[in-house]
């Protein structure tokens, strides 16, 4: 018997790794125009601001002074600058353990069968689509310690309203309050649709063998939420560390100087403000820094999580 003709596979031009060359020709055009956008607006900006931290700079002057390290001495030498750190670290803990804390109890809550909760859901989220700026020029009135709300409230149950507007602890704890109801429908919306994607049979077999719904919470529901809630903490985390519209419009960093200030208020005080545009390069690199590191941690404790 005669053999058969063997195929012939028809040659194609391949590149790198046995890959046609159009494969990475389309690759380029879909993914080249997002680089460089990143490179332009984002990486390109970061490299000038490290840069610009080594200089003294008035923004109205056309000429710099190279000063080296100087800006970063004189930052770690104030001593505002330690206030605004703690001011900074206490409005970005309680927004992110407050956001999250109650966004997965609401979640929890209004993931249940419950007459009007597709209303509540959707008001629970509009805050957070509203700019930032409109919601700080209205709290300025719910917490106004003459004729506010939360003056109203307190005066019914016989207790004086603190002056938001005086008292620097107050006011930062205003300031936060004012974000956590904005932001609150993020956090609420995010595990919400974690939780309508969770595996019902675990939560069916936990009823069966009779566990209580806080073991089941803690033992079954928890796990399952490990990635939603590693992806908040990243993200609040970063969203809240750079807020500045609502505190530009309720206090403008005061009372009392620094009261409310952040680090990212600063920035924008000593280069528009003061006109140092090199000392608000500094804190900037600063606070990249820090978020840099932070998200590199957090990063890699979700790569530890993952992998159990």
């Amino acid at each position: 018997m005669s053999s058969s003709p063997e195929r012939t596979l028809p040659q194609t031009n391949r590149g790198l790794r046995g890959r046609p060359w159009t494969d990475y020709a389309l690759f380029a055009v879909l993914v080249g125009p997002n680089v460089a956008l990143l490179i332009l607006f984002t990486y390109r900006p970061l490299v000038d601001n490290i840069r610009l931290s080594f200089f003294e700079w008035n923004i109205s002057s056309p000429t710099s002074t190279f000063i080296g390290f100087d800006n970063y001495r004189e930052w770690f030498g104030r001593s505002d600058s330690w206030q605004i750190v703690g001011n900074t670290l206490f409005f970005t803990a309680a927004a992110v353990i407050g956001s999250m804390v109650l966004g997965l109890g609401l979640a929890l809550l209004l993931d249940r069968k419950l007459l009007g909760r597709n209303l509540v859901r959707s008001a629970l989220f509009a805050p957070f689509v509203i700019s930032g700026a409109a919601v700080g020029v209205a709290f300025q009135f719910v917490f106004d310690p003459n004729f506010g709300l939360v003056q109203d409230v307190l005066a019914r149950i016989g207790i004086e309203s603190p002056n938001f507007y005086q008292d620097p602890t107050w006011a930062l704890v205003m300031v936060t309050l004012t974000y956590l109801w904005k932001n609150l429908g993020y956090t609420f919306v995010i595990y919400l649709a974690a939780l309508q994607g969770l595996r019902s049979e675990l939560s069916e077999a936990a009823a069966i063998d009779g566990a209580s719904g806080w073991t089941t919470f803690r033992r079954v529901i928890l796990p399952q939420l490990r990635p939603t809630t590693y992806f908040l903490s990243i993200t609040v985390l970063l969203n809240s560390f750079q807020v500045f519209d609502i505190i530009n419009v309720m206090t403008r960093g005061g009372p009392l100087g620094t009261g409310t200030t952040t680090m990212v208020f600063q920035i924008y005080d000593e280069s528009f403000r003061n006109f140092r545009a090199g000392y608000g390069a500094t804190v900037a690199t600063i606070m990249f820094l820090v978020l840099l590191a932070v998200t590199v941690y957090q990063v890699r404790i979700m790569d530890r999580g993952d992998q159990k």
